[in-house]
């Protein structure tokens, strides 16, 4: 759901907190609120703060924008008669976000009542509430006859043990599963979603020990809660969905896919899944080798060099050495060799060198630091930070991504398969359009563009030069691939889509680009995740002047966004989890290059391979063939 002006919703607890900062958040997107709380000089302020924010969007109405209802979220009929006004004064229901909650005072087992005061309360407020406030807006939105959204405030504590409070974990653990369970009603048109954060620096956060708040990364932004909120409440595909929130891993979709399937007994049930490799036994040597960049420039070869280094043990608390044995190849290293990724002055940047080249990889776990508990040596991992050109890396535990096994397929799924899935959801919306454009398809990312596309249900178009390119495109199932050494793009794009395309994933840039510009459809989106013609000219990577940009996409309103994967971090484990299903499901074909890199002294044979337009699928380093050969064997 689109959040715009005109849209309603009603909060709980919204007098202060979470439920104030949400109900701000809305107003200031122009939507109406009613704010329910039991402190009416709290709420009204909040009340009068909506209206001023809204002001903008709306003027002259014969309704308040904002209106206060005191409520006691424990009492049934004063439940019911807050809806009824807000149904009353706003036509309808399309977001309602339960937030009102609060921890217990006293102890359970030392409570000498029956519990009314203290834990009992506790529940009531947390759990009992959210189930009749459910109850209430399902029926609301329903009455409405159009879609809309319900979001309950869970708590990180419902996901794991809280010590000093057991009754709230145990209230907002079922929050979370009362909410999880009610997957059935997005077949209604309601999407019900929980919010997870963690500590958040509220009246009630306030009073957790500031030591083990510390300890847990520090007090969640408020910001990062209203964006986890909204995220639930614009993204289509989530219904039943746990957003967990926390400093330490940003926000994830809780449990993961990986997990989900262990308790799963639906359809995918009984698919043949990837098999997973056990741990296996890994030696260290008293040195390896890596590639650094040690001069500045966009020709990798020149921009980079071997250097022999000795592996010193132990490594930090929270770290961990990975074994590479495959590293991708990407048509950016050659924007990283010359600097392209660092901000700052040429100065600044120079100052940087050398440092280690090289985006992704799959291994084996090698070592790990005294604090990491939740890996084992020897098991798989895959890995995209900085320094995966190299036999051994260290990086930092929590940018560890398990994997089932270390296959140069895997690593294909990482930057390439990643940008495609994630791109294609958040920046292209899926969701939005029937037809599909897929430039330089035969490529590392394009390669999953154009597949899950197709899975999506969507009519594919896909460009690429060359016989063979075309032949694996046709494999993955494209309507309709277009030769550019065969055929013109622009005449067939123009012939045969004349009402245009509705979302072009783009990677080539320069000529590419705007002939795609001219080819989008109304309210078309063009998803740019690179331009690999523009990135080895005679002087680097040239800026391309586009005139009359915002007069095309203003007629036709259209969009033009940007996707650079490294802002969604949040979403790797989870797409990941995602590719790998369909890829053990026989439902996503991986295409690596034929041609063989063997060692770090083929990068930069690779990277230029890349470059030269004659790949085919994801180019792949093999860094360590003896171990590689192992696990065939395996």
């Amino acid at each position: 759901m689109e959040i715009k002006p005109g849209l309603s919703a009603l909060l709980t607890g919204a007098a202060s907190g979470i439920g104030k900062a949400l109900s701000l958040a809305l107003g200031e997107k122009g939507v109406f609120v009613t704010v329910v709380d039991f402190s009416e000089e709290k709420g009204k302020e909040v009340a009068v703060l909506i209206q001023k924010a809204n002001a903008k969007f709306h003027s002259n109405l014969e309704f308040p924008t904002a209106q206060f209802v005191k409520c006691d979220v424990t009492n049934t009929r004063d439940l019911a008669a807050a809806f009824e006004k807000h149904v009353a004064t706003y036509g309808g229901l399309d977001i309602c976000i339960n937030c009102a909650g609060i921890g217990t005072s006293t102890p359970f087992h030392k409570d000498e009542t029956d519990g009314t005061r203290s834990w009992r309360r506790t529940v009531d407020v947390n759990l009992t509430a959210v189930i009749d406030c459910t109850r209430l807006a399902i029926n609301a939105i329903k009455d409405a006859q159009k879609p809309g959204v319900i979001i309950n405030l869970g708590s990180a504590s419902g996901l794991y043990p809280m010590f000093n409070d057991p009754i709230y974990a145990a209230s907002k653990g079922g929050v979370v599963m009362f909410t999880r369970s009610l997957v059935p009603f997005k077949r209604q048109g309601i999407r019900i979603n929980v919010l997870c954060p963690e500590f958040v620096e509220t009246d009630m956060g306030s009073k957790i020990s500031p030591k083990f708040v510390d300890m847990m990364g520090g007090f969640v932004p408020m910001q990062m809660v209203i964006k986890g909120a909204f995220e639930l409440i614009s993204n289509e595909n989530r219904a039943g969905a746990c957003l967990w929130i926390t400093n330490r891993r940003g926000m994830e979709y809780w449990p993961s896919p990986a997990e989900e399937a262990k308790y799963s007994v639906g359809p995918s049930a009984s698919k043949k899944r990837l098999p997973s490799m056990g741990p296996v036994d890994v030696q260290l040597p008293h040195s390896f080798e890596k590639i650094v960049v040690h001069t500045l420039s966009h020709n990798f070869r020149s921009a980079t060099r071997i250097v022999h280094v000795p592996l010193r043990l132990p490594i930090g608390p929270h770290e961990v050495l990975v074994k590479v044995i495959y590293a991708g190849v990407n048509a950016s290293d050659v924007n990283f060799s010359s600097g392209r990724y660092f901000s700052g002055d040429d100065k600044d940047i120079q100052s940087r060198l050398p440092f280690d080249a090289g985006f992704e990889a799959v291994g084996l776990i090698a070592a790990l630091g005294d604090s990491v508990r939740h890996l084992k040596v020897g098991t798989s991992a895959a890995i995209m930070t900085y320094g995966s050109y190299a036999e051994f890396t260290v990086v930092p535990a929590k940018y560890i991504l398990p994997i089932p096994r270390p296959d140069p397929e895997v690593v294909a799924m990482l930057t390439s398969g990643l940008t495609a899935s994630i791109a294609l959801e958040k920046a292209g919306q899926m969701e939005s359009g029937k037809v599909v454009l897929v430039t330089a398809a035969a490529g590392g990312t394009g390669q999953f563009a154009v597949q899950l596309a197709k899975l999506a249900g969507k009519k594919v178009v896909a460009t690429c030069g060359g016989k063979e390119k075309a032949m694996l495109l046709k494999e993955f199932g494209v309507d309709r691939v277009i030769d550019y050494k065969a055929e013109n793009i622009k005449s067939v794009l123009k012939k045969e889509f004349p009402k245009g395309i509705d979302i072009i994933y783009e990677s080539v840039g320069g000529d590419m680009f705007n002939l795609c510009l001219n080819a989008l459809a109304v309210h078309g989106r063009l998803i740019v995740i690179g331009m690999i013609s523009q990135y080895q000219g005679e002087h680097g990577w040239t800026p391309s002047n586009y005139t009359g940009l915002c007069d095309k996409i203003l007629a036709k309103s259209q969009t033009v966004a940007g996707f650079f994967l490294i802002q969604y971090g949040h979403l790797w484990q989870e797409h990941l989890n995602r590719l790998f299903d369909l890829f053990s499901q026989g439902k996503l074909k991986i295409s690596i290059d034929p041609k063989r890199f063997v060692g770090v002294n083929s990068v930069a044979d690779a990277v230029e391979h890349l470059h030269s337009g004659q790949s085919v699928g994801k180019v792949v380093v093999c860094i360590d063939p003896t171990y590689s050969e192992k696990m065939a064997k395996l």
